[in-house]
């Protein structure tokens, strides 16, 4: 255990006992443990999984983080890391995934398409950003991003466990809007079940 992570600022330890005695709080101790294994999903969309695996693999090495045991299961996941294209197609199973998470929950953005569409966003066929449907901790840039800044966004993801307390954290309070994202519907064009009151009003403002 890193004791200079979990000591309290403002107290300091004797010298003859540094090493073997730490100072610090059941919330800290508590982040420190969820921040050393979380568990992202093994999933990927398009050639930005490449990079994904590659940072699993050996020479990068996500064991250093705690991070090395990619879940198959959403249930068993804590951190989402939508790596690619969205499509439209894709998105309704995407946000089915997000659903299926326990709390907390994060989710990672890597490379420029699933930020804000990349290359493809003015496709049919692609959304420009995940974040239009599931809420997004951290994004990394890139096209697609090396595993070197994979490993950034994920210390960052890191980052935001560490600073999370539970009195205001949104996963601890009572009476929260944690309600489960609509499934987007899939027809003709991709529907947001959220802004379905938007859509009439535009309709009639186009017809009036």
């Amino acid at each position: 255990m890193d004791t200079n992570e979990l000591n309290v600022p403002g107290y300091e330890i004797p010298p003859e006992v540094q090493g073997q005695v730490a100072i610090t709080t059941l919330d800290r101790i508590y982040n420190w443990g969820r921040r050393a294994s979380v568990w992202p999903m093994m999933f990927g969309l398009a050639c930005c999984a490449i990079e994904m695996i590659c940072t699993a693999a050996s020479r990068f090495d996500l064991a250093r983080f705690g991070m090395e045991i990619m879940r198959p299961s959403p249930r068993q996941s804590d951190l989402m890391i939508v790596s690619g294209t969205v499509t439209k197609k894709m998105v309704p199973i995407i946000v089915r995934l997000y659903n299926q998470m326990p709390e907390p929950k994060y989710v990672l953005a890597m490379g420029a398409c699933a930020s804000g569409g990349g290359p493809f966003k003015e496709g049919y066929n692609v959304v420009s950003g995940i974040d239009k449907f599931i809420p997004v901790d951290v994004y990394v840039p890139g096209c697609p991003p090396t595993p070197q800044a994979l490993l950034n966004g994920l210390m960052k993801i890191q980052e935001k466990i560490t600073g999370e307390h539970w009195r205001n954290s949104r996963w601890y309070q009572k009476g929260r809007d944690l309600a489960e994202i609509p499934i987007p519907i899939l027809g003709p064009d991709l529907i947001d079940p959220r802004k379905v009151e938007e859509y009439h009003r535009r309709l009639a403002e186009s017809e009036a």
